[in-house]
């Protein structure tokens, strides 16, 4: 009978042993926001228009990224976010925002049909949020009835607290 306890126990101890919550090697991404306020779109004749950043610490490669530009705002508490990529209708010609990104970096780019310098607020002191979804987020329900061009709805889904944004740019 002894030997059997003994032996009982030392299968536990081996169970549980093996059972770890190692949390440097987590793989899950938690859903952030991370915001540019202000910022200004650089020209480089190779690229054009184009704003750049680097993930610090860098994403999951599996993860991706949402961003929005600040559009306008309704009242003092009430952005407006649109979704890019996106095409603007000005009198002037089209407008384009558009994005790439890795797990390391994204960059903004602003292009259209005619000379840019031309709608100078277009280009300047411009406010971006960038949202990392998680891949694993993919595979749950609500990501196949999400608006995704809608922040607000993003946010919610994601379960992101709106009034703890990082700011990149400070």
């Amino acid at each position: 009978m002894k030997k059997i306890i003994l032996l009982l126990a030392f299968s536990t101890i081996l169970t549980l042993g093996s059972c770890s919550n190692n949390d440097d090697v987590d793989t899950d991404t938690i859903s952030e926001v991370f915001e540019l306020r202000n910022i200004n779109f650089g020209f480089d004749p190779n690229n054009g228009y184009t704003i750049y950043q680097t993930f610090n610490p860098q994403i999951f490669a599996s993860d991706v990224i949402l961003i929005y530009r600040l559009s306008g705002t309704i009242d003092s508490s009430t952005p407006i976010w649109q979704q890019i990529p996106r095409t603007l209708f000005l009198p002037q010609g089209e407008l384009d925002y558009d994005f790439d990104f890795s797990k390391e970096d994204f960059t903004i780019y602003a292009g259209g049909n005619y000379d840019l310098t031309l709608t100078p607020s277009y280009l300047t002191n411009q406010t971006f949020r960038i949202v990392i979804v998680p891949a694993y987020f993919s595979n749950k329900a609500a990501a196949k009835k999400l608006d995704y061009s809608d922040y607000n709805d993003v946010i919610k889904v994601l379960n992101i607290d709106d009034s703890k944004v990082t700011v990149l740019n400070k």
